[in-house]
């Protein structure tokens, strides 16, 4: 930073690089086995890992093998949270694709259309001009579809080695931030191999289309709807919604569905998650952050959701922001033109109860666990409804990252990408500014 400094200041997790999340990762882990006392093993949640599947799972796919000709493949429901992301990626990357190949082929019908005139016009004049004409420019005449190829400055597609001399000091920059993202030819590590194939940007913001369209429709229009969440709903158009979903279906939640529907559709997607959105690895430890000193319970939440995958961390901070804003409106209140607005009275305690349950809980492998006393289920039920609540009624805070936190992701990747800091430091300084 040639003797610059730079201070750091709190910013949300998501605004963070691929490459520092992951430190931060590492970073939080050390820290929660350094200064937490848990009373548990913590271990960072693989992403999209396997299960052991139950004896009821197994004969539901052999059966599902058998009629795979007449089935198509789940998109949404009962799949990995990282496969759902990727089904939308690619969704979304045929779309695009799509509009682009239109765009191309409207843009290339315009740029016949100059051709088209021109050998108009020189048909109209004289046989001797255009004898002249035909002789001057012989690749006009004989190929008068193909377009000229575009320069290299406006060629689509990945920066050719040949015109790198060409940069400016800004694209140069560009450039470097790139090279600094390739992995690396020779890598001793394979902890160094996997960071140098993280980017240095900030990650796309990993949450399924389903939950952010559930959200986004009964924000707008379930808010002040009384008992969203528990008011039963139609089984026939839940089922048609999430067939159209799990289809890939390109599905536009409108005015006319029921928000009870689309709360329903919603739930169902996380309670069918194979792992909770809180992972199975880190339940023990989320129950127990009850058993630590009120002012501590916080920080080691926080901590503890640095640890969850990205997908995990972005769908679980949008869901959230919404069940946040859904408490919000709970209570009644009197409008701006002195009307009186009814609550949906939802709190976050009733929030927690409806949702804690599909968010937070640990494998059931065997049927030992099943036979757990009944008021040991009920305490169990307590803690993990306690748990969610206080993260609904404190999610801003918890997907903050501190600068002291910031300052030890920066310094672990000192000791093994000094340039790599130099180019994060350089990116928060013109942030800041």
């Amino acid at each position: 930073m040639s003797g610059r400094s730079v201070r750091l200041r709190s910013v949300p997790i998501q605004s963070l690089s691929e490459l520092e999340r992951a430190r931060l990762q590492e970073v939080a882990f050390y820290q929660l086995q350094q200064d937490c006392d848990l009373s548990c093993q913590i271990t960072i949640p693989k992403d999209g890992q396997k299960r052991k599947k139950s004896l009821r799972k197994k004969l539901d796919s052999l059966g599902k093998e058998k009629n795979k000709d007449r089935e198509f493949i789940p998109q949404a429901f009962g799949m990995p949270l990282s496969q759902v992301i990727a089904n939308d990626r690619a969704y979304k990357l045929k779309q695009d694709s799509q509009r682009d190949e239109q765009k191309d082929a409207s843009d290339f019908v315009a740029s016949l259309l100059p051709f088209g005139n021109k050998r108009q016009n020189k048909e109209l004049s004289s046989s001797n001009s255009s004898l002249s004409s035909t002789s001057e420019t012989p690749n006009e005449s004989t190929s008068p579809n193909t377009p000229e190829p575009a320069p290299r400055a406006r060629r689509r597609g990945a920066m050719s080695v040949d015109s790198i001399t060409d940069l400016d000091d800004n694209q140069s920059r560009l450039l470097e931030a790139l090279q600094l993202s390739l992995p690396a030819e020779a890598q001793n590590k394979k902890e160094k191999a996997r960071d140098k194939k993280l980017s240095l940007n900030p990650i796309y913001r990993q949450v399924p289309r389903l939950v952010d369209s559930c959200c986004q429709h009964l924000e707008k229009h379930g808010l002040q709807t009384v008992g969203i969440f528990r008011v039963g709903s139609s089984k026939k158009r839940v089922r048609q919604l999430r067939e159209e979903f799990d289809r890939g279906i390109d599905v536009s939640l409108e005015e006319e569905h029921s928000v009870h529907d689309v709360a329903a559709l919603l739930k169902e997607f996380l309670r069918d998650m194979p792992d909770p959105l809180l992972t199975r690895e880190l339940y023990t430890a989320f129950i127990n952050t009850l058993l630590l000193e009120p002012e501590e319970q916080l920080g080691t939440l926080q901590l503890l959701i640095y640890l969850l995958p990205p997908c995990n961390c972005d769908t679980l901070h949008r869901l959230l922001q919404f069940l946040s804003i859904v408490a919000r409106h709970a209570d009644d209140n009197v409008s701006k033109d002195g009307q009186e607005v009814t609550g949906n009275k939802m709190t976050s305690l009733n929030l927690a109860t409806i949702f804690g349950p599909n968010l937070l809980h640990k494998q059931k492998s065997s049927d030992k666990e099943f036979s757990v006393q009944s008021s040991a289920r009920a305490e169990e039920s307590t803690a993990i409804i306690a748990v969610v609540q206080k993260m609904i009624e404190n999610y801003e805070a918890l997907f903050m990252v501190p600068p002291d936190l910031q300052n030890e992701v920066l310094i672990s990747l000192l000791e093994t990408d000094p340039d790599v800091v130099d180019y994060l430091l350089r990116r928060k300084a013109s942030q800041s500014s």
